[in-house]
């Protein structure tokens, strides 16, 4: 074969054979094909897409690039979770304990937040000690005795999305449908899980900003599972606002913490219940009717109990963290400077825009704009109000925790631009827009 040929026909309109799809991408993770002919392949299936055939190729090429996770030794049946990003979303942290306090064991590799505030490593590294790199048997080791085990994604897993998503991120070919559903499936594949809950994020805060489109992917990703023989369940889930009441690392852990013990936000309580939810549904293979409302009253007892609190905390220990954070969140790393911010008037919140909030963030030094970017653990933004709710003059909206002056004043020029209150009654945002099955 010639790269030139298969980025023709691709460029042209064609469908490309498995054979083709395989040659071009394992010979660029080899090195064999140049980057600016692979450059050139990805934009045409930019321009042109993919049938939903070649984007399953795609996927499970990707996956079989390198090593393969199998789980079946230790857990028959894996259930694993993904969700697109978000602001405020620390639910991995509660959502995970509480699948494996039911019963369902749960071995989870994440990732590193590149974005507004840090992913679910750098939050669980605000906890002086924890390890997020363990070796394989490290790693199989701590599921087999512990249920659970929550780690970085190894190198090794999937490295032609890797070098692919490196490339794509420099020609402007990243917000394309089958190849961000191939990227994140590859991984899932790969990562040995036989059912996958995903969480997509929709409104001004995700990627996804409009609600078609997120549910066009969703049902993508879904498409991609069932072929490959996994069971799926999608969520479209809302983030025009924060998630739960935190933006940060160390304020979200802690955060997760007050959930885990039976209180936290509402909307970040309701949110974990219902992704915790499919997860132990799909971990039982429990086609029943009542077996999602089944599972969520079970996983009620299981919070308000402190059962899945004993598991994080068990889960922090395993991993080397010091489990005296966990039992005083006030232990977390703190921020020099706290500062809350008021409202201006009175009324009701008609937008918390999440995106503002998270830039605010990210310029607290929550998040890294580039890969190799310190994340500062301490700071961040609390959000004290959600859309619909009645505020008076003068009551607190944000609490900033800051490490310096100069980012306290540009944090809060954002959080200015965030808020927007009107006279007139608002209706609360939705949680969840849709649910799409693949089972």
């Amino acid at each position: 074969m010639r790269a030139t040929d298969v980025i023709a026909t691709k460029r042209d309109g064609g469908e490309l054979s498995t054979e083709e799809i395989r040659w071009i991408v394992d010979g660029f993770t080899r090195g064999d094909i140049p980057d600016y002919q692979m450059a050139a392949w990805l934009m045409a299936v930019y321009l042109r897409g993919m049938s939903h055939r070649e984007t399953v190729d795609l996927t499970q090429t990707m996956a079989r690039s390198g090593e393969q996770l199998d789980l079946s030794p230790i857990i028959p049946y894996a259930v694993d979770k993904h969700s697109t990003g978000g602001v405020g979303d620390k639910v991995s942290l509660v959502v995970l304990p509480l699948v494996a306090a039911a019963g369902i064991p749960v071995a989870k590799m994440s990732g590193r937040g590149l974005g507004f505030s840090g992913g679910t490593l750098d939050k669980l590294e605000s906890i002086p000690g924890y390890r997020v790199t363990l070796t394989d048997d490290e790693f199989m080791q701590q599921v087999r005795e512990h249920g659970i085990v929550l780690a970085g994604q190894t190198k090794s897993l999937a490295p032609a999305d890797g070098a692919i998503y490196a490339l794509r991120d420099v020609t402007a070919t990243v917000s394309s449908l089958p190849l961000i559903a191939s990227s994140i499936m590859s991984k899932k594949l790969a990562a040995g899980a036989n059912a996958i809950v995903l969480d997509v994020k929709v409104g001004i805060g995700a990627f996804m900003h409009d609600l078609d489109e997120a549910r066009a992917l969703a049902q993508i990703m879904v498409d991609i599972g069932t072929t490959a023989g996994r069971k799926m369940v999608a969520l479209l889930s809302d983030m025009n606002q924060p998630l739960g009441a935190t933006v940060g690392n160390a304020i979200e852990v802690r955060e997760a913490i007050e959930t885990l013990r039976g209180g936290g936000p509402t909307d970040l309580r309701e949110h974990c219940l219902v992704v915790a939810g499919h997860m132990v549904r799909l971990g039982r293979q429990d086609i029943s009717p009542n077996a999602l409302p089944d599972a969520m009253a079970e996983l009620t007892e299981l919070l308000d109990s402190g059962r899945g609190f004993d598991k994080f905390r068990e889960l922090v220990a395993a991993q080397g963290g010091d489990v005296r954070v966990v039992d005083d969140p006030a232990r977390l790393p703190q921020a020099p400077i706290t500062v809350s911010i008021p409202a201006t008037q009175a009324g009701t919140i008609a937008q918390v825009n999440a995106l503002l909030v998270a830039q605010a963030a990210l310029e607290l030094g929550a998040g890294r704009a580039r890969k190799g970017d310190a994340v500062d653990p301490a700071v961040g933004v609390e959000v004290h109000i959600k859309v619909g709710d009645q505020v008076a003059a003068d009551s607190t909206i944000f609490t900033v925790h800051a490490a310096n002056d100069d980012t306290l004043a540009r944090a809060r020029a954002l959080l200015d631009q965030a808020l927007s209150i009107s006279p007139q009654p608002q209706e609360a945002l939705p949680m969840f827009y849709d649910t799409i099955y693949g089972e």
